[in-house]
């Protein structure tokens, strides 16, 4: 079924929405968590430092997969909002073609520079190995990736949270399943918990195909849909690729810090990514939020959502600065097979220091996906840059004069600095839009912004 999100509290709306997205994201965090569990037990520590070196080389391709669908669904959300629903089938088919051209690319990529890259990293001669192992599937796997990702886009574009939410739960229970089949069964190693993913997500995307095919008449494309426009492309992949590229940054800096921040393996960044799920559930219900209310002219909705969005997120993460004040260290224990007081402590102390600038990194989320909702991928992907450059910048500063502790802010800093960036231009952005008639095609900023 179809929200329109254009009518009543936005307050209510946008809670409604992000609700299930935060219950799905924290799933596929969950099961993530439970993937590094069962290697890290089930196999090895060696077995988790080698799944945990590939976090940074698969954001680069998984990332731009996720960019990229979700800057073609705001097209997809500012046409449903304008009540053009030709144009949403157009949307939709034109985002199919666009995924499926960048699927074969960022495959090839992926697969060409996987074992590069992981020497480039210094990843350890002792892992290095099972490190291809578990990324190699992953990039075979990227269509499963695109296919689920772009489905569920579109749905929430449409309003409707729930049920990606409902077949993103299936395929975490099934992940962890064939995670306990291919690893302790069929003893395929890291690979196994690769493939486990990758299956479990391909599952996700067809029921994702099945249900929309089926209650959305609405995506029931006819031929003249799926004819190739590069006007129309274009319109996409102008939010789009600012989006990916933002993603592809992000992940370069998350490579940065895993270059510094490697003593601690993959546990405190696990719980750093399951900690900061609010912030982004309530940043993609923004996105579809400010979009829809973009397309149909009401730049009022947009502020007015905004700021009860931040009330409410903002009230969520004081809580959860709390918890990873108090329990980091506990929480990194989880991942550990063993007594390594020196590694936990590390890991509670970087999730502390984190976890003092909450604030700043949930309205970096908020302000981001209300931007790209509002047409401008732009000033995102420069916020991004922000970030990789004060990551750059502050590892060997921060490093040589205060050792590990320094590197423990260089995220805050990244935080700050490109949440700061975010805000001026959402100020900006919003002075300059002006009401408009909601026939107009909303993903020309040229047509809506004086």
């Amino acid at each position: 079924m179809t929200n329109d999100m254009t009518r009543g509290n936005p307050t209510r709306l946008i809670i409604s929405f992000t609700l299930p997205v935060l219950f799905g994201n924290l799933c596929q965090q969950l099961y993530g968590m439970v993937d590094s569990i069962i290697v890290g037990r089930a196999i090895s520590m060696e077995a988790l430092a080698a799944v945990g070196a590939t976090s940074g080389i698969s954001f680069l391709v998984i990332g731009c997969i996720q960019g990229l669908t979700a800057g073609f669904s705001v097209i997809t959300a500012q046409r449903f909002g304008a009540g053009d629903y030709e144009g949403v089938k157009r949307s939709v088919a034109t985002s199919a073609l666009l995924s499926l051209a960048a699927t074969v690319l960022l495959t090839a990529a992926g697969i060409l520079t996987a074992r590069p890259l992981l020497e480039v990293m210094n990843t350890p001669a002792d892992i290095i190995e099972d490190s291809y192992a578990y990324i190699i599937v992953i990039y075979y796997g990227v269509a499963a990736t695109a296919f689920y990702n772009l489905l569920s886009c579109i749905i929430r574009a449409l309003g409707d949270s729930k049920t990606p939410l409902i077949f993103l739960v299936f395929a975490s229970f099934l992940n962890v399943a064939l995670d306990l089949l291919f690893i302790i069964t069929f003893h395929m190693g890291v690979g196994g918990a690769a493939w486990a993913t990758v299956l479990s997500q391909g599952v996700s995307g067809l029921l994702c195909l099945g249900y929309a095919w089926r209650r959305f008449p609405l995506l029931r494309m006819e031929k003249r849909h799926w004819t190739f426009d590069w006007s129309y492309a274009w319109k996409h992949l102008r939010l789009a690729l600012p989006m990916a590229m933002q993603f592809v940054i992000t992940g370069t800096s998350v490579l940065v810090n895993q270059a510094v921040l490697n003593l601690f393996g993959s546990a405190a960044s696990k719980i750093h990514m399951l900690s900061e799920q609010v912030a982004v559930s309530f940043g993609t219900a923004m996105a579809t939020y400010a979009g829809q209310n973009y397309g149909a002219g009401k730049a009022g909705r947009v502020r007015e959502g905004l700021r009860k969005c931040a009330l409410a997120c903002e009230a969520i993460t004081l809580g959860i600065m709390v918890i990873m004040t108090a329990f980091g260290g506990v929480m990194s224990s989880w991942f550990i097979d063993g007594y390594h007081p020196e590694v936990i402590q590390q890991a509670h102390l970087y999730l502390f220091i984190s976890a003092l600038f909450y604030p700043a990194l949930t309205m970096l989320f908020l302000y981001r996906n209300t931007l790209l909702g509002l047409g401008n991928g732009v000033t995102p992907m420069l916020a991004g840059v922000c970030e990789l450059l004060s990551r750059m910048i502050g590892a060997p500063v921060l490093g040589h004069f205060f050792g590990f502790t320094g590197l423990c802010w260089i995220n805050p800093i990244a935080w700050v600095t490109a949440s700061g960036l975010l805000f001026l231009s959402y100020r900006k952005t919003m002075r300059n839009i002006r009401p408009v008639d909601p026939t107009v095609d909303a993903s020309d900023p040229n047509k809506i912004m004086n």
